[in-house]
């Protein structure tokens, strides 16, 4: 469980507590316990299997992919997948691939909600570019934490310079949210719209694919490993 969800649920196990020494009732600490286990649950963070392979994207969210689309950006054509994530997903990131975070840069904006179109470019966000290094070495993808029109904080642990492992826990959106990932056009996509993907497990496009006209996800027979270490 993410350390946030310990502070908002004990906090509130506490008042419920507090309540009923001062009112004789437990009635009045009703609201409070039903709130302590809505954050006890909100701020879970599940274990993954990550899968293993050279060129393998994952996906940086839980959620369901509401978009594939090709990019113009300054650095040529990319492509870009977008995940919304709801209050009932799990909010934990991660990264993509694996490498050393070589830009990160917060925009503040607006907070339309996530599924808006043009929440991608008008919402407060944090961009997170990793250049590939071993299995991944290469490959350069950016991915997108947006805030939505709940999810008012996010969290990036990692600094520039710092090396990260794919899947490796890097953060979370509180409150329903939104992750896009841009990577290059060559990739071969692994998910189509309307799909629910997996943080750090599900792999959403491939640099180097085994297949090439393959379009399964990690199940099907992409080698895994173990995740390592908790959050």
């Amino acid at each position: 469980m993410v350390r946030d969800g310990y502070i908002y649920g004990l906090s509130l196990l506490l008042v419920a507590a507090v309540l009923r020494w001062f009112t004789g009732e437990w009635a009045w600490g009703i609201a409070p316990l039903v709130l302590a286990a809505f954050f006890l649950w909100f701020f879970r963070d599940p274990p993954r299997t990550i899968p293993a392979g050279e060129g393998l994207i994952v996906a940086p969210g839980d959620g369901k992919v509401t978009e594939t689309a090709a990019i113009d950006t300054p650095a040529g054509p990319r492509r870009r997948v977008s995940i919304f994530l709801s209050v009932f997903d799990v909010h934990v990131n991660r990264a993509p691939i694996g490498g050393v975070v070589s830009r990160i840069a917060y925009h503040r904006g607006k907070y339309l909600n996530a599924m808006n179109p043009h929440s991608a470019e008008r919402n407060e966000q944090n961009v997170v570019t990793v250049c590939g290094s071993g299995a991944d070495s290469g490959v350069e993808v950016t991915f997108k934490q947006i805030a939505g029109l709940l999810a008012r904080r996010i969290v990036f642990r990692p600094r520039e310079g710092q090396s990260v492992e794919r899947g490796q826990r890097v953060g979370l959106i509180k409150f329903g949210s939104r992750v896009d990932v841009v990577f290059p056009a060559e990739a071969v996509l692994r998910v189509k719209v309307g799909d629910r993907v997996k943080g750090g497990s599900s792999v959403v496009a491939a640099i180097h694919p085994a297949d090439p006209g393959s379009s399964s996800l990690p199940s099907s027979g992409t080698p895994a490993m173990p995740e390592r270490g908790g959050a």
